[in-house]
């Protein structure tokens, strides 16, 4: 777990959150990726291995935010 922290507390958080946002929400129209397949999953209908790859991608700088603030407010 202090590896974790260790690498998290390296990564600067204004560019995680710019990334985050960008990734998160593209595209922006009709509606974002995350948000797509998110329901997919929620249907049960996330099997293409092309969607799995894109809720990782999408999905994964949001996670990293949320641990680097989970574990920031944990510190102190």
């Amino acid at each position: 777990m202090d590896k974790i922290r260790i690498l998290l507390g390296k990564i600067p958080l204004f560019p995680l959150v710019i990334i985050s946002l960008m990734l998160g929400m593209a595209p922006f129209v009709p509606e974002p990726h995350l948000w797509e397949k998110l329901k997919m999953l929620g249907n049960g209908t996330l099997s293409a291995p092309m969607d799995i790859f894109d809720l990782l991608m999408h999905g994964l700088p949001v996670t990293i935010l949320i641990l680097k603030l989970t574990l920031q407010k944990k510190d102190g």
